[in-house]
């Protein structure tokens, strides 16, 4: 396979990041989609705690509106008010599922991107890591509340990592089909299917530069050619660094099949840019779901034996 060197710099707006945690710190649980219990929360509290952190519970948790916290209004009143609060350091979405693009568009990032603060999560939540990004924000790719009981502690332990800025370093094993290849930017991404649904509105990413990260759940393989290509056709792989592809998870086929899995698909896209490309990087829809700081520098190389993603 060829070998991708890749360092030459872009013009890119320079991001904010926020300030890590320390000890008695106070980490609000809201809910930005699917709803959530206050007796669901108490894994996500005990670990907060474990680290020297304070938990403070959101007005949502425990709000019912058919699959969400609360309704539109209450959500959106829910993390402005969090957002806005002085006090609370991190912001953690208790679960994905849908609903954070109904209430992004309500939000008001004017005293954040002032005093930013970290937000956690992954699936729906791309929806805020991408808009963030265009804020020019980082955020956390992580585990949320919903997903700690069956969290590995390898994993809880990247995010508190991650939270208190320690250093950061994933080193994996390879499979046999990767692009090979070493670069260096700033990471970002989410799970494909939300950034495809973004796409045209003000959230959505520009990828020039950078290194971009997707993962996706209970796909059909059509579907993921199908998003791929409207990336394309967007220019996301154009002047694109690198890619990671995490978990893709119970993808689905058809009764006449598709004729490529993902790594297929995406592998015949992504050899046209000749960027080191890795497929299976514990992230996303999976028990190994490790944080990935969004919007962050990172150096990435793909070679024979491993997967090297540094943190900078």
């Amino acid at each position: 396979m060829v070998i991708i060197v890749s360092f030459e710099g872009y013009s890119q707006k320079r991001m904010k990041i926020p300030p890590y945690l320390k000890k008695g710190d106070t980490v609000a649980i809201v809910c930005t989609a699917r709803k959530f219990f206050p007796e669901d929360a108490k894994p996500a509290i005990e670990l907060l705690e474990s680290w020297g952190l304070k938990a403070k519970l959101g007005k949502t948790i425990g709000l019912d509106s058919c699959q969400l916290g609360g309704t539109d209004k209450e959500r959106a009143a829910d993390l402005q008010d969090m957002l806005d609060d002085d006090n609370i350091k991190a912001i953690w979405c208790a679960r994905g599922g849908y609903g954070t693009v109904r209430i992004i568009d309500s939000l008001d990032f004017t005293k954040f991107k002032k005093h930013p603060k970290w937000i956690m999560g992954f699936s729906d939540v791309t929806v805020l890591h991408s808009h963030l990004n265009t804020l020019g924000v980082a955020s956390l790719h992580s585990i949320m509340p919903f997903t700690v009981p069956k969290a590995p502690e390898e994993v809880k332990e990247t995010l508190r990592k991650a939270l208190f800025g320690e250093n950061l370093t994933y080193e994996v094993e390879t499979r046999g089909y990767e692009i090979k290849g070493k670069t260096k930017g700033q990471l970002v991404g989410g799970n494909l299917s939300i950034l495809y649904s973004l796409l045209g509105s003000k959230s959505s990413l520009d990828t020039k530069g950078k290194i971009l990260f997707i993962e996706d759940l209970d796909e059909y393989l059509y579907h993921i050619d199908r998003m791929m290509q409207n990336l394309k056709r967007n220019g996301y792989f154009e002047n694109l660094k690198g890619l990671i592809v995490g978990s893709m998870t119970d993808m689905h086929d058809n009764e006449i099949p598709f004729g490529q899995n993902e790594v297929a698909i995406i592998t015949e896209i992504a050899k046209e840019y000749n960027i080191p490309v890795c497929f299976y990087f514990p992230s996303g829809h999976q028990k190994d779901n490790r944080t990935l700081l969004l919007g962050k520098e990172v150096e990435y190389e793909v070679n024979n034996d491993k997967i090297v993603l540094k943190f900078l």
